[in-house]
């Protein structure tokens, strides 16, 4: 079965572009957010990763209605892939169900496992030099003074007897 995915970010806007496509695709179910895609904190994402089957094939528009970034998209595919489902993209030319597209896809978790140790590099290194500096890392400590409505228990002891 095709099963497609459409999502746009806010409720003003409007899926008829990526609706249109999934018509002339024969997508067979379409499940639609309009929700931001910085997590997969997304209904219809969640109601068709639970939806889809063996033998099953989910289609979207572009990665970027799919996940927002290379870690999230590996994630949902990579759930996909074990249950038997193959994934598509239209606009950048994935398709799991080819070599190609699996080579692809492939390319893209690399570059991200890549991009990821750099930036871990990157950032060790910057603390690093900003320690050698003299920078002081972690919250300030504060001496709270006392609220102005604090009366000392002392205070309180002879008042209620």
């Amino acid at each position: 079965m095709k099963v497609g995915y459409v999502r746009v970010s806010t409720l003003k806007q409007h899926t008829d572009r990526q609706d249109i496509l999934m018509e002339k695709l024969g997508v067979e179910k379409v499940y639609s957010d309009k929700v931001t895609g910085k997590n997969d904190k997304r209904p219809q994402l969640r109601e068709m990763m639970n939806y889809v089957r063996d033998g099953d094939t989910v289609i979207v528009e572009s990665i970027s209605r799919f996940a927002r970034n290379t870690k999230d998209l590996l994630e949902l595919v990579e759930q996909l892939t074990v249950k038997g489902v193959e994934f598509v993209s239209q606009k950048e030319n994935i398709d799991t169900t080819t070599p190609t597209g699996k080579f692809t896809l492939t390319l893209f978790a690399a570059v991200a496992e890549l991009e990821r140790e750099s930036m871990l590099l990157r950032q060790r290194e910057g603390i690093d030099a900003a320690r050698e500096r003299g920078v002081k890392f972690g919250r300030k400590r504060k001496v709270s003074e006392l609220p102005p409505f604090y009366v000392p228990i002392t205070m309180l002891v002879g008042t209620f007897s």
